[in-house]
């Protein structure tokens, strides 16, 4: 994983050819990946260089679904300029305001901006989806498999991994069937990733790994935030008001696959920030793991998921769930 916030070293040659080759470069704060960001200031002109780059990274995808967000009327970055064989992409800047530091000093307004944000969703799933591979069994595993892969020999627990998955296709069928139509899934849609922009639209980050899906992936990341406090109350009110055009049928239907998903993506999660912690050294993800256990069971107690919530308390019993991950393990 990149550590290092030294420009890249094409960066001074790529501004330079598209006109920013006075400009200051800044480090922005990353992401779980090998992207990097800088700001890059040139007088009152702003822009944001992300490298990404290859063989661990390929912009293609971020620019693809920019394009096709813009084109169906939501706020994407614009993309500048673009070197794609060393993974260098010159793109508006958002700025700072981000929904996250917002609700943090202004948690008057978490109502009113968790229904704009709903609304989004809502809108998105009105608009043709985008030219992409489609969110399938063979994703979803992959992802609930981070769990048995890496969580559990942190843990140094002997888990029957065939049965987990075995659980996970069965309890899946019913979410992969009702993506038809699908939507398309931006797959890290929350307040970390959201943008309040000037004219009071939301500029949206972080959508380089969407897929097409169903529409409640996005809205359960949104609701069950890995990095973010939501309340029972305001999750409920949220997802009431999403379905407020569902009939009960409809409704009690999105409600059983959104719980499914949500311990889907929660799964994944407790997976994903074990790797970063054992195989890169990014120890603070472990302090997400609490949260994410409490939001982990909280799906799991949904009738939808008996199966592998009695995969859970066979295999990984609650004391282990509360217990922290050595950080000096290593997954071999």
């Amino acid at each position: 994983m990149a550590t290092d916030m030294k420009p890249p070293a094409k960066a001074a040659e790529f501004l330079t050819q598209y006109g920013w080759g006075d400009a200051e470069l800044l480090p922005v704060a990353g992401d779980a990946s090998f992207r990097r960001y800088f700001r890059v200031r040139d007088g009152d002109r702003r822009a944001i260089l992300m490298d990404a780059p290859p063989p661990h990274e390929d912009p293609r995808p971020f620019i693809n679904i920019a394009e096709y967000l813009k084109n169906s009327g939501f706020a994407a970055p614009d993309i500048f300029a673009r070197d794609l064989d060393h993974g260098l992409v010159l793109l508006e800047d958002f700025g700072d305001h981000r929904m996250r530091e917002h609700l943090d000093h202004h948690p008057e307004d978490e109502d009113a901006i968790y229904r704009q944000a709903v609304d989004l969703l809502r809108d998105l799933r009105q608009v043709p989806a985008a030219a992409i591979a489609p969110y399938d069994e063979a994703q979803y595993l992959r992802e609930a498999n981070l769990l048995t892969e890496w969580y559990c020999p942190a843990q140094q627990l002997d888990v029957d991994a065939d049965n987990f998955e075995s659980c996970w296709r069965k309890i899946l069928q019913p979410v992969i069937a009702a993506q038809n139509p699908p939507v398309t899934v931006m797959r890290d849609y929350h307040a970390e990733n959201i943008m309040l922009l000037e004219d009071g639209t939301f500029g949206l980050l972080d959508f380089q790994d969407a897929l097409i899906g169903h529409p409640a992936y996005d809205l359960v990341s949104m609701l069950q935030d890995a990095r973010r406090d939501v309340s029972d109350d305001l999750e409920e009110s949220m997802l009431a008001y999403y379905l407020a055009d569902h009939d009960q049928d409809a409704a009690e239907e999105f409600r059983s696959q959104y719980a499914i998903l949500g311990a889907q993506r929660n799964t994944k999660i407790i997976g994903i920030f074990t790797r970063l912690s054992v195989r890169d050294g990014k120890q603070r993800y472990l302090d997400f793991m609490p949260r994410m256990w409490r939001l982990l069971e909280k799906d799991l107690r949904h009738p939808a998921l008996e199966p592998i919530a009695q995969w859970f308390d066979q295999n990984i019993p609650r004391d282990v769930r509360s217990r922290p991950i050595p950080v000096s393990v290593k997954a071999t």
